[in-house]
């Protein structure tokens, strides 16, 4: 179609499409840009200036005064307060946490006892004093310095090598590929029954499907607990258990699943089951050799997003799981980590970049089913 012949409709639909990528591929690739970034740099500036020079406020401390020497009658500590450091030319410097840019470089700061102080724009700096001075620690020094650009992977480091990394990870995929699986094997079941068997109630059972949809998990979660519990105790099972928390993502995931399945198969060609049904075909033969096929587009669909949910939750894994050290999922892990370390952001950048990984290489590995799935049924052949 030529552009200058397309309605103000599409073009309205096709900034829509490039606003929506935009508000989804911005946020990622900030995040992935930050965990790279100093974590001195990520603390003053956004990932958008990761590129350019940035000016920093950096504290650096003197030699003590066993490093004096004697010049012309008077005792001087020198020293580098650019050593150790990637940083540029001295800018400015201070001697108090209040005023850090109170001098320029090449000028004199009078200490509180009676020392001199004094930063050149290299970095070099002296302090002297007429008297012999004394004290094991040495003189903070505060100065401001442009820095370059800097990458580093030390941030994946820190977090990749805390303990019980590797367990949680292996714990959140032990939870979510079952959790992944066991409702889709279910609701594709159910979904061929009430799309292709009539049954009494059939309807009464879709209704109660849609109605479950919009259950808040939120307020189902005790009950079920405390009845997953109870049959526990019945048959002698331990509350916080594996088996415990499929179930329960099972049955959160089961009447979207249900609902999604049942609509997609209830749209393939009533020829091709009634043809199967005269060539003697059982209900059986026909769901796995015909429907299973047609609908794998639908189911994995599903899967993506029932991947995705399992994967980033945690009020259920703690619930149904547990927060003990050899139950708890990588996102626990991740929260422990960062509430151990304040609000350090290149732990925090760094650690929600690793949990989108492994849901990122399911989305790139099964989008082109996504995208035939929500495709399906919108074009109908002659």
């Amino acid at each position: 179609m030529n552009p200058a012949t397309r309605s103000p409709l599409t073009w309205a639909v096709h900034l829509s499409v490039l606003l929506l990528v935009a508000l989804w591929t911005l946020p990622t690739a900030g995040l992935l840009i930050s965990s790279l970034r100093d974590k001195d740099q990520l603390a003053v500036s956004g990932w958008w200036t990761a590129l350019s020079t940035s000016t920093q406020n950096i504290v650096a401390r003197a030699p003590g005064a066993d490093t004096q020497v004697e010049r012309d009658g008077k005792f001087v500590i020198s020293g580098d307060v650019l050593e150790g450091t990637s940083a540029g030319e001295v800018s400015a410097f201070g001697f108090s946490s209040q005023k850090p840019t109170a001098f320029k470089p090449g000028e004199t700061a009078e200490l509180n006892d009676g020392e001199k102080l004094t930063v050149q724009a290299d970095g070099s700096f002296e302090i002297v004093s007429d008297a012999k001075m004394e004290g094991s620690r040495g003189q903070r020094i505060f100065f401001t310095a442009a820095v370059p650009p800097r990458f580093t992977f030390d941030n994946y480091v820190e977090v990749l090598s805390a303990e019980g990394i590797g367990a949680s990870f292996i714990n959140s995929l032990t939870v979510a590929i079952p959790s992944t699986i066991i409702p889709i094997l279910i609701a594709a079941f159910a979904a061929y029954a009430l799309a292709w068997m009539p049954f009494p109630g059939r309807a009464i059972l879709i209704a109660v499907v849609v109605g479950l949809l919009v259950v808040p998990l939120q307020m189902s979660l005790i009950p079920l607990l405390k009845l997953y519990n109870g049959v526990g105790a019945f048959f002698g099972v331990p509350a916080k258990t594996y088996v415990g928390i499929w179930l329960a993502h099972t049955g959160f995931g089961l009447p979207l699943a249900i609902y999604l399945l049942r609509n997609y198969m209830a749209g393939l060609p009533r020829e091709i089951i009634e043809s199967a049904r005269v060539d003697g075909a059982s209900d059986f033969d026909i769901f796995v050799k015909i429907i299973l096929p047609l609908s794998f587009p639908a189911l994995a669909s599903f899967a993506i997003f029932q991947f995705l949910w399992t994967w980033n939750d945690l009020l259920v894994a703690i619930v149904f799981l547990g927060a003990g050290q050899d139950e708890l999922v990588l996102t626990g892990r991740l929260v422990n980590l960062l509430g151990s370390r304040g609000g350090n952001w290149e732990i925090l950048t760094a650690s929600a970049f690793i949990t989108i990984v492994v849901p990122l290489i399911v989305f790139f590995s099964l989008q082109r089913y996504l995208v035939r799935g929500l495709l399906a049924g919108s074009v109908k052949g002659g």
